[in-house]
């Protein structure tokens, strides 16, 4: 067997109450492919940045071979004070590297030229993909490469990855990613780590034969303190006194017993479901959407029946959000005609995190701030009762939303969306920071969901196991639905996505075709972003507006009562509906070109 280029011995770490890490070890061979897996919060990333030296173990030994060189991609890259793209990636390369420094930001569909600060959270992610791709280190450790990246970038970078003979150390929630990737799994469980040479494909029923195993070396150390304990009860006295060996392993069983820990809990998602929709949810007749000169969608007909489950996928930017709000009917389209069914209600989950308020807690965010219970399938529940379903400890009900992970709020946004009655569920990345099991209970609950899904996913591995058909951009505002999950796509497309042109063509189309300034300077401006903040506030006060006038309108005896009321309240209602209707349109033009910047 080859050393070890990486070896990690004994690591022990914690932070404060229950350890993190434990008893954790981590060995990397040349041209090994290691997937690292565990829960959130299990101390994947903690033990990453414990192999690349950005974090001292309180216990243990980390050994890196002498002259090998290796590279860390962070789930948070720090630019420095790098002045572009191209500096930061060239830093500490010799003349071979500097080459593969400007091939790698081309292949990500960078110039070069870009300010590291000024840069979204996709641009990010490819700029640091590009630093420690270039070097061709000896080892690469990756810590969640796919995060912020459409499908065509994470193809793009599975090749990449493939055709290296670096040694790989993996941390990624996306199933298919590892799957064709690593070759050996290392499970953080509990502070501990359990290996395996083979790959990610094997680890779920692998695992679940070492927790049936746990679980019955359990119940054997049960029946061993049972039998231990009647023998010190009821044995000779003589015997008992004399056999001082007994005694203490009896007080290790116990021991062991009392120290050992359980596996965590597993989340438990169930939605709130409505009466059935009728058989037709949605049905578009050639509808089409633009901005400017740019066609989003191009006539495009589609009919989505109850108990469908739609994926839809393509590069950032390419107008996916668009397409959802008119098929829901969030947004008119410029042509043609969407029909929702009439007794269709509907459930959304946005992709952005960022949109729950930090200083909320986490129970008001469920009641609203009112009272401590909600109101889950039509029976009330103790809000800390539903937070264990999704795996938050009682102390975290009022614990602010800006404290939580990644995961934790990706799970709390299920929990608000889940919460409500429903037959349709429109669910933008609901896979985001979502850990692997987490995943297994959200796909299941989605297969049993008797309702209609709409869903927006990066996720193959989610959309082959879940959707019945598959919806994708071709490009000049074409889109077209293929029937299956996305490989089955694949097959009939007959190719996969194809990739964004990278930046430095855009960069010189500007030159001869009109580009919003907002896209050319990419970012938004002032009164763009305060108009984007202020937009949802706006679109409330309406909404309360014409609920209040339309509360008015009710009353039947209002129009002989009182003609004038009755004339004034209806022009009010219209005036208000109008207005609200420019606000939805206004926010969702912004939401649209936010999101075409962030992918740029």
């Amino acid at each position: 067997m080859a050393p070890p280029l990486l070896q990690l011995k004994s690591i022990a770490l914690t932070f404060g109450g229950t350890p993190l890490l434990e008893d954790a070890e981590l060995s990397v061979a040349a041209g090994e492919r290691v997937c690292l897996v565990g829960r959130n919060g299990s101390g994947k990333s903690t033990l990453l940045k414990i192999a690349a030296g950005t974090v001292t173990p309180d216990k243990g030994s980390v050994f890196v071979q002498p002259g090998a060189s290796l590279r860390y991609l962070s789930q948070e890259p720090d630019f420095g004070d790098a002045p572009t793209t191209l500096a930061y990636v060239e830093a500490g390369l010799n003349d071979d590297g500097l080459h593969r420094a400007r091939m790698m930001l081309d292949a990500v569909g960078l110039r070069g030229d870009e300010n590291p600060a000024a840069l979204s959270g996709g641009e990010a992610r490819r700029t640091a993909l590009a630093k420690v791709l270039a070097p061709e280190p000896d080892i690469l450790l990756l810590d969640e490469p796919t995060n912020h990246l459409d499908l065509s970038t994470i193809e793009w970078l599975e090749r990449e990855l493939d055709g290296l003979r670096t040694a790989l150390v993996l941390i990624s929630h996306d199933r298919r990613f590892l799957s064709n990737l690593s070759r050996s799994t290392v499970w953080l469980d509990r502070g501990r780590t359990k290996r395996v040479e083979r790959g990610f494909a094997d680890f779920e029923s692998w695992r679940d034969e070492v927790l049936a195993e746990e679980e019955r070396d359990l119940h054997k150390l049960g029946r061993k303190i049972v039998a231990e304990e009647h023998w010190l009860r009821y044995g000779v006295s003589g015997r008992r006194k004399r056999n001082v060996r007994r005694l203490a392993a009896l007080q290790d069983l116990r021991q062991a017993r009392r120290t050992h820990r359980g596996p965590e809990g597993r989340v438990t998602m169930a939605a709130s479901e409505a009466d059935a929709s009728g058989a037709l949810v949605i049905e578009a007749r050639d509808i089409a959407k633009s901005y400017g000169d740019r066609a989003i969608v191009g006539k495009f007909s589609t009919r989505t029946l109850r108990g469908d489950r739609v994926g839809i996928v393509g590069p950032n930017g390419s107008g996916k959000t668009t397409l959802v709000s008119m098929l829901t009917g969030a947004l008119a389209p410029d042509s043609g005609t969407v029909k929702v069914g009439a007794t269709v209600e509907m459930a959304t989950l946005t992709q952005h995190r960022d949109s729950l308020d930090p200083t909320t807690t986490v129970a008001d965010a469920l009641t609203g701030g009112s009272g401590d219970s909600v109101l889950i399938g039509g029976e009330r529940r103790h809000v800390v009762g539903y937070l264990k379903d999704f795996l938050f400890a009682p102390e975290q009900a009022r614990t602010p939303l800006g404290k939580l992970s990644g995961g934790e709020r990706g799970r709390l946004m299920l929990a608000q969306v889940l919460a409500k009655p429903s037959n349709l569920l429109v669910l933008d990345e609901p896979t985001n920071d979502l850990d692997m099991e987490t995943l297994d209970v959200l796909e299941g609950m989605l297969g049993d969901y008797a309702g209609t899904v709409l869903l927006i996913s990066h996720d193959r591995d989610f959309l082959d196991r879940l959707v019945t058909s598959v919806i994708v951009p071709e490009g000049d505002g074409r889109w077209t639905e293929y029937a299956g999950g996305y490989t089955d796509m694949l097959a009939q497309r007959g190719e996969d996505l194809t990739r964004t042109k990278p930046a430095r063509a855009k960069a010189e189309k500007v030159v001869t075709e009109p580009v919003p300034a907002a896209v050319r300077k990419r970012k938004l401006s002032f009164n763009e972003k305060h108009a984007l903040e202020t937009l949802p506030k706006t679109i409330a006060d309406l909404e309360k507006q014409a609920q209040t006038l339309q509360q008015q309108l009710d009353d039947p005896s209002l129009f002989t009562r009182d003609r004038a009321a009755f004339d004034k309240a209806t022009q009010a209602l219209g005036e208000v509906q109008t207005k609200l209707a420019e606000a939805e349109e206004r926010w969702l033009e912004l939401e649209i070109l936010r999101e075409e910047i962030d992918s740029q």
